[in-house]
């Protein structure tokens, strides 16, 4: 049989001995080396492994080999320059990390770092490199330059494929993200049921146990506050510590405020914080903090992170971070514009349907609602009532006081008859000093004669305008459907006939067909 040479790893590469024969101690170590690639290879081609698994797979052997009594595979984060331990096997030591950093001191394509009974071997695949491997043992010069290569590739192979499976995920899990934070925020009423939605749709995407999230006004106040994870008394307490003060005595806020940028704290022990700040109240160790910029600078933060324990950020979860606070302040934008539009179009129908002096319904307001209300009573077999009242001294107010004071005696007035008129019943101004009450919930004739008479009584009170003493009175018509009529137009006519009639006597409530009471 022909000798076998077994390989060093250093500076340079060196024999170890000559072997004497086919079952000598090196031939044996030659033999395990060769029987840990053929395991490796089957093992590859037949599963789809993780990183610990194959570190499982190579450990025993070589603790056979070369003494092991440590090892761990670190993976790289190629944006950050980071090494994590992805799988160990033994007890870490203090000087890992140290250690596995010097490979990268060396050429690419360099043999592995010795340091001591430590080796570092630069895990390489497409000319990119993935991660670290180091091994910590009695005996590391054993190990052949082949093993060692194919070992590395073996790793690196694995590597390569978990960031890739890693990747797919990461992008299915921002689509996904996106796609429904999107859906649901172009539905979203208001400003704040906006970013309630993005901080349920930060705390999904990261995991995370807990989120809560905070709007500021035009001067940097914080005036909306929400928590996502947490109980209805820590949410309480979360608006009643926060809203109303300054965001900028916060330090994480100064920080994502002023970059636009994520910030990332995996141990909130060790970050520079504020005492009572929005961190603690949410109660997290570890967060996540993303400021939401619009067109014209800062509305808010969400912050998501857990409550447990410490965690790694990694640069995917950044990359995460800006895209939903890009797309969050796009659907804040979104909620305002749509907000302030149905504000609008709310203050638009407000005109159209409200008198602008006494803010009650106007006359087309009343028409609709008695129109469904004749409906419904003629459906039901019940009744309704209609009251139109004209003040009685109301012109000589005009005369004497002023037009000024006329127009806040309807106010007056119109808050008295709202405050003697039950709900659901309605009370509109129809012009003038004229008025009519919709009174519905099966009233009979007694009945509806009695809201005139309280009506009545509570104008005949004196009213105080700018320090005059004024005193007026009402005359009120009274008809009732469908005992005066089916129709609302003539149901309207015998009130209007009634309340004339009423006048004519000087005032007080007359029922149609009844005369004067």
């Amino acid at each position: 049989m022909p000798t076998s040479r077994a390989m060093s790893v250093g500076s340079e590469m060196h024999t170890a001995g000559p072997v004497v024969d086919a079952i000598g101690e090196s031939a044996l170590v030659v033999d395990r080396q060769a029987l840990l690639l053929a395991e490796l290879v089957a093992f590859m081609t037949k599963d789809t492994p993780s990183v610990q698994n194959v570190l499982d797979l190579t450990a025993p052997h070589l603790v056979e080999i070369a003494g092991l009594t440590a090892a761990t595979v670190f993976e790289l984060d190629s944006e950050t320059g980071m090494m994590t331990p992805g799988a160990q096997h033994g007890e870490p030591g203090r000087r890992d990390q140290m250690v596995a950093g010097k490979v990268f001191r060396t050429p690419a394509g360099g043999k592995p770092v010795v340091s001591g009974e430590q080796m570092a071997a630069r895990l390489r695949i497409g000319g990119q490199t993935v991660g670290v491997l180091l091994l910590t043992g009695t005996n590391l010069a054993e190990l052949m330059q082949d093993t060692i290569s194919t070992m590395a590739l073996h790793f690196a192979t694995t590597l390569q494929g978990l960031a890739a499976e890693k990747q797919r995920q990461f992008v299915a899990l921002t689509t996904d993200t996106i796609r429904e934070l999107f859906e649901q925020g172009m539905s979203a009423g208001s400003v704040e049921s906006a970013a309630e939605l993005l901080a349920r749709s930060c705390a999904t995407a990261f995991r995370a146990e807990v989120a809560g999230m905070h709007l500021i006004d035009n001067e940097g106040k914080i005036r909306y506050v929400h928590g996502v994870g947490m109980e209805d008394a820590q949410r309480d307490l979360l608006r009643a510590t926060m809203v109303g003060k300054s965001a900028t005595d916060s330090p994480i806020w100064q920080a994502a405020a002023e970059t636009g940028e994520p910030v990332m704290v995996g141990d909130i022990t060790v970050a520079k914080t504020k005492d009572e700040g929005f961190a603690q109240l949410i109660g997290v160790r570890s967060f996540i903090a993303m400021p939401l910029m619009s067109g014209s600078g800062p509305v808010g933060m969400v912050m998501c992170g857990d409550s447990s324990g410490t965690r790694e950020w990694s640069s995917r979860d950044r990359i995460l971070a800006q895209q939903l606070a890009a797309e969050g302040a796009m659907i804040l934008d979104s909620a305002r514009m749509r907000q302030n539009a149905q504000l609008h179009v709310d203050e638009l129908t407000r005109h159209a349907f409200h008198d602008s002096l006494t803010g009650l319904p106007n006359r087309k307001f009343l028409l609709d609602r008695a129109e469904q209300a004749v409906d419904i009573a003629a459906a039901t077999g019940t009744r309704l009532a209609l009251l139109l009242l004209d003040l009685n001294g109301f012109k000589q107010v005009n005369d004497t006081v002023g037009h000024h004071a006329g127009d806040v005696l309807l106010q007056l007035v119109a808050k008295r008859l709202q405050q003697v008129v039950r709900r659901p019943d309605m009370v509109s101004r129809l012009g003038g000093d004229e008025f009519a009450v919709l009174v519905t919930g099966n009233p009979d004739e007694k009945a509806s004669v009695a809201v005139g008479e309280r009506i009545c009584d509570v104008l005949r009170d004196p009213f105080d305008i700018e320090g005059q003493t004024v005193k007026i009175g009402a005359s009120i018509g009274v008809a009732l459907f469908p005992d005066h009529g089916i129709e609302f137009g003539s149901i309207m006519k015998d009130a209007d006939a009634s309340m004339y009639e009423a006048k004519r006597g000087g005032g007080g409530v007359c029922l149609t067909g009844g005369g004067p009471s």
